[in-house]
């Protein structure tokens, strides 16, 4: 069993047990547990995509961790002017661990 869930602006498929990147949650804490939006729900054969079925569904994570992502350069560069400029940017993550996805109540 499987589920397209929504953190971030960002979808990604999730199993129990999978360890997932998003970006920080900043109101939770090592060991909390937080709620992910479901977008779709594969159960075998059974594919769910209906609204009205998936606001049962509820798909739970333990945050594991919080960190910083690696490190990236963003280099800006003009032509004979002798303009040079360099930037780095380490986004900030927090791994999370599916610990349940509640099927709805048929």
């Amino acid at each position: 069993m499987y589920a397209i869930v929504r953190t971030g602006g960002r979808q990604q498929k999730v199993a129990v047990g999978d360890v997932i990147e998003v970006d920080r949650i900043g109101t939770s804490k090592v060991g909390d547990t937080v709620e992910l939006s479901t977008l779709l729900v594969v159960d075998g054969d059974a594919v769910t995509s209906d609204p009205w079925v998936l606001a049962g569904v509820k798909v739970r994570a333990e945050v594991v961790d919080h960190h910083k992502g690696a490190k990236i350069d963003i280099l800006k560069y003009k032509n004979k002017t002798g303009y040079r400029k360099r930037i780095g940017h380490r986004q900030l993550h927090t791994a999370l661990k599916i610990t349940g996805i509640d099927s709805a109540a048929k």
